[in-house]
């Protein structure tokens, strides 16, 4: 029988990518979204998280829901109203979808898979992170706490939960890969900080393939960090993105108090060190298109 799968921040950078891998294999795919979608092959069913509005239709037929909906955390710097749109953006979307799961007891959904967060863990130096080790108390862990805890509560309901606690995704033209490669371009590229800090970071092919895995029941449900397993330091992944675009890194590295001057609270995502572990998802059997960053950069710009 042809598989459902639903999907929140469908148009999204790893959800763009999923569902058209997913049509590829044969499955039904739908979106929710806020606004109205274009795509032939899926249906777009509309939410309003203001008006705790969703599309009563939208979770029939589904076997699988995959929730990758939430406010951008690096778009703007953190205010107050910012951190509870990033929030409640992740946690009342899919507590929305559940209530509406309640009202249809006779509903087909078996599997919740949820993105998180290696901000989980947060700034937490040379340590190598795994999946049991305990949530920052800043604003990035507590999110993160908050936002799985919100999806586990599909347990509840008798549902499958797995979470991916994703590093930085790597691609050419969406995400932090561009914001870095700029600057780089124009030769100016620097690293930040002291540039020693931990990037957890993922080729996009995997993100989605991780996601795959989990919709096939290929993996168990539970958490994953979702990263490559080679991490580097900001200064290797500058001088790694110097290097294949041909560009010499002139600059000093930029100073941490004007980087924290100059995005404030928000300036955790550069200058923290996470160095998260991937043995986990590799004994269950993920096999990495890219588990180095020469090769996943070389993909991206060759």
């Amino acid at each position: 029988m042809q598989k459902h799968v639903l999907i929140t921040g469908g148009t999204g950078l790893i959800g763009q990518q999923l569902t058209q891998q997913l049509l590829n294999k044969g499955y039904t795919v739908s979106h929710l979204s806020r606004k109205p979608g274009n795509h032939k092959n899926v249906a777009t069913f509309l939410w309003d998280l203001q008006k705790n509005e969703i599309d009563k239709r939208s979770v029939d037929g589904v076997d699988t829901i995959v929730h990758l909906a939430g406010t951008g955390i690096a778009d703007k710097r953190w205010t107050e109203k910012r951190k509870a749109e990033i929030l409640e953006s992740r946690t009342k979307s899919i507590g929305l979808i559940y209530d509406l799961l309640k009202s249809k007891p006779n509903h087909s959904v078996k599997h919740v898979i949820s993105a998180s967060g290696v901000g989980y863990y947060s700034d937490r130096g040379d340590r190598i992170l795994t999946e049991d080790d305990t949530p920052a108390h800043d604003f990035l862990g507590k999110c993160c706490v908050e936002w799985e805890n919100a999806v586990d509560d599909g347990k509840q309901l008798g549902i499958n939960v797995t979470k991916f606690r994703t590093g930085v995704v790597l691609t050419k033209k969406e995400g932090a890969l561009p914001q870095l490669a700029l600057p780089v371009k124009l030769g100016v590229g620097s690293p930040l900080g002291s540039g020693n800090q931990w990037v957890s970071w993922l080729h996009l092919q995997d993100a989605v393939g991780m996601y795959l895995d989990a919709i096939e029941g290929k993996l168990q449900p539970g958490t994953y960090n979702m990263a490559a397993p080679n991490p580097v330091t900001n200064k290797e992944l500058t001088k790694a993105v110097a290097w294949q675009l041909k560009r010499p890194l002139w600059a000093p590295n930029v100073p941490a108090f004007i980087i924290k001057l100059l995005f404030g609270e928000l300036s955790t995502l550069v200058l923290g060190s996470t160095r998260v572990s991937t043995n986990k998802i590799e004994e269950a059997g993920y096999k990495f298109k890219f588990a180095h960053l020469a090769d996943a950069l070389k993909d991206i710009y060759g």
